[in-house]
């Protein structure tokens, strides 16, 4: 993904753009259009390495003011703890302010019901479109990339959202030379994804660049964890491990998080940003594809979960 921009003076070579230059680029002038085309935008923020990449693009977007948004975390109640300790020096860090949903209140409520397999990441659709409708957010930044997972990859960089916050896949507007279309009607909000043109290795690679830190459980560790449908997973007051699950101490990393009970850790000895890239490079499957459970549930399970709502 090469931009020529202008050809350098006395030489008559072209200047280029490197690749990693023409998507921090992109998702920079989506920041600044949606800034300029709404009224209460939102990003989402779960202390995972997208968001913690699109928070760092929406800071450079702005400086030296402060990004024009709000943050928005659905803690489903089984989050890493790591990952919430990161979160919470973030927003401090960075005067930010963060909203909340809780999936454990909508339980106490009685609204949701907790699982039969105690997985909480299908239960968050609920606590996340109720607090859009409440706090009248009309923009909401997602982290996701067209490189994750089959429906993701259908989805516009600007994705209209109706008054149920429901996704119509066949209601997708153009987006020719990089023309985005923010208009919606009262009740309606559109999703906004700056990085969807990334891959996981262009995500790393960006951080490796940048010096971002992330949590700890992205690099290798040795954790406590058991075996469970092909998946290293935590145990946890979430349920697990049941009778028959052993749990062991191994060196592991996370290449995604989420909810604990549905997100599985992988063997590595990749304890440097260096060695996660060359893991990466050499992976044939995608992060959610080896590591989320939620993901396996069917075939269409992500674009079920996205026409109720859900990220």
């Amino acid at each position: 993904m090469t931009t020529v921009a202008q050809a350098d003076e006395g030489t008559g070579t072209p200047y280029s753009l490197s690749h990693l230059d023409a998507l921090e680029s992109e998702a920079v002038h989506i920041f600044r259009e949606v800034a300029g085309e709404f009224e209460r935008p939102v990003i989402l923020f779960s202390g995972g390495k997208d968001s913690i990449v699109m928070l760092h693009l929406a800071l450079k977007a702005f400086t030296p003011a402060p990004p024009p948004f709000t943050l928005l975390h659905v803690d489903t109640g089984h989050n890493f703890p790591e990952v919430l300790r990161y979160r919470d020096h973030v927003v401090t860090t960075h005067g930010l302010r963060l909203h909340v949903a809780s999936v454990q209140d909508y339980i106490d409520r009685g609204i949701l019901k907790e699982r039969p397999d105690r997985t909480r990441n299908p239960l968050q659709t609920l606590p996340l479109t109720e607090k859009i409708q409440h706090e009248k957010f009309d923009a909401v930044f997602g982290g996701g990339r067209r490189d994750e997972e089959k429906a993701r990859a259908k989805e516009r960089v600007f994705s209209l959202r109706d008054e149920f916050s429901q996704w119509n896949p066949r209601r997708q507007r153009p987006e020719l030379w990089n023309l985005y279309n923010g208009r919606h009607a009262p009740g309606e909000h559109v999703r906004v994804f700056p990085l969807s043109n990334w891959t996981e290795l262009d995500v790393w690679q960006y951080i490796a660049r940048e010096d971002i830190t992330l949590p700890e459980i992205y690099y290798a560790h040795h954790r406590e964890v058991f075996r469970r449908d092909g998946m290293w997973l935590t145990a946890g007051e979430w349920g697990g491990p049941k009778d028959g699950e052993h749990v062991e101490k191994r060196q592991v990393r996370y290449r995604t998080v989420g909810d604990m009970s549905c997100t599985g850790a992988v063997d590595s000895d990749a304890d440097t940003i260096d060695k996660v890239i060359t893991e990466i490079a050499a992976s044939r499957l995608t992060e959610r594809g080896a590591t989320r459970a939620d993901d396996k549930l069917s075939e269409a399970a992500m674009e079920d979960r996205k026409r109720e709502g859900y990220f």
